[in-house]
């Protein structure tokens, strides 16, 4: 494949923003991308590409080019080179990119010295699968033997998939309007369609009036999983962007209330929208602004859902920086924040109601473990009802973990 200087100075542009000026790639890309109006469709795609692939093979990158720490353009560069050089053998292919265009910014980088590093660093785990030495300590620690093979899944691209929003049609109707050879349905989760060829669909009419909503397969069983039923009352009280809030307006049909909570006023605002494009009438939303938010809804829910802050290590198909920008100070400090979180906000729930608590943390020490502590506490006001964990290995979903406990 011919290389393009441009392209690839644009690629360097973005890790730099990435990695130096410690911006969220998601963002980076986004801008990236509307700055230059005569890219193309090919164009952007390889950007887009090249810049997330780098970043999630990062540490293995770094190894072969020999870079300890990328801070000068440079060293940018000799990274975008080395991975030309490996990525057909990464990306599932058998032959290694031969050769470099011969451009200064190449000068230094041997590829016979890079595959042989290469093939060095595939014997090592955290090498061969990119990932910080605590994190794979943590991982290995807390999952076992099934952690080379979650990790290996985490690593792979994560594939689109759309909820369809049954207030306003249905997955047949989706699928006809998209082309039955687009998409393809998922097994066990009765809303979703999964794109058999990426594309961004923000810009199609069927989005923009609100028929369905881009959420992971994984994502779309923690709705349901609370149990609702049409005119309850029901808070999301980490709602933020409100992906889970609207689908639990459309399980009720938009029929009782949902109350979407959140400590960032930006992220109601964003959900307002969304609410609006998807024909919600049943949603208000409300700021967290103190711990007397909380108090004053004491005993209010039929229904309540804690889809808590955590470390986010379930999705990380889909944020391959964060885990290079995660420190395992964040992860103490989470914990807290999770068990402060269902200690107070429990409390909104009414006698007889239910609470799921979620995460998308492949941890059970943010997971699992907190459910356990929790119920401990409280064997005489809760009641563990049932958990479920999604597996991206085994299940190809992000990983998330959803528990329903029962107010006595």
């Amino acid at each position: 494949m011919k290389l393009y200087k441009g392209l690839v100075a644009a690629t360097v542009e973005a890790l730099q923003d990435i990695f130096v000026k410690n911006r969220q790639a998601d963002r980076v890309v986004e801008q990236l991308l509307k700055s230059n109006k005569k890219w193309g469709v090919r164009d952007r795609a390889f950007i887009a590409e090249n810049v997330y692939e780098i970043v999630r093979w990062w540490r293995l990158v770094k190894y072969v080019a020999q870079v300890d720490k990328a801070a000068e353009n440079e060293d940018f560069w000799q990274l975008a080179g080395a991975w030309q050089l490996i990525k057909p053998l990464r990306l599932g292919g058998h032959d290694a990119m031969e050769s470099l265009p011969e451009w200064p910014e190449f000068e230094g980088l041997d590829p016979q010295s890079v595959i042989e590093r290469y093939q060095e660093g595939t014997k090592i785990r955290k090498i061969a699968q990119s990932i910080p030495d605590w994190i794979d300590q943590i991982g290995e620690s807390e999952i076992g033997e099934q952690w080379s093979a979650e990790l290996s899944a985490l690593n792979k691209t994560a594939p689109v998939v759309l909820r369809i929003n049954s207030l306003k049609t249905d997955i047949a109707t989706v699928r006809e309007q998209l082309g039955l050879d687009m998409t393809e349905p998922v097994a066990g989760v009765p809303e979703a369609l999964v794109l058999k060829k990426r594309m961004n669909v923000s810009g199609l009419d069927s989005f923009k009036n609100g028929l369905f909503e881009v959420q992971d397969a994984g994502s779309q069983l923690i709705a349901p999983y609370l149990d609702v039923h049409p005119g309850m009352s029901v808070i999301d009280a980490c709602a933020g962007a409100g992906g889970k809030s609207l689908h639990v307006a459309a399980l009720l049909g938009n029929t009782g209330s949902v109350l979407s909570m959140d400590i960032e006023h930006h992220k109601l605002q964003e959900l307002e929208r969304r609410a609006a494009r998807n024909g919600v009438t049943n949603l208000t939303t409300m700021l967290i602004s103190s711990e007397k938010v909380i108090a004053n809804l004491s005993g209010t829910a039929d229904r309540l859902l804690l889809d808590v802050p955590c470390s986010g290590l379930g999705v990380l198909r889909r944020n391959p920086d964060s885990k290079w920008k995660l420190k395992p100070e964040f992860l103490d400090k989470i914990r807290k924040v999770q068990a402060d979180i269902l200690e107070s906000y429990s409390k909104m729930v009414k006698k007889g109601g239910k609470m799921v608590y979620a995460t998308c943390s492949i941890l059970p020490s943010e997971s699992e473990e907190q459910v356990r502590a929790f119920t401990r506490r409280h064997q005489a006001d809760w009641r563990f009802v049932s958990e479920h964990r999604t597996s991206p290995a085994r299940d190809g979903f992000d990983g998330f973990y959803m528990a329903l406990l029962e107010r006595k």
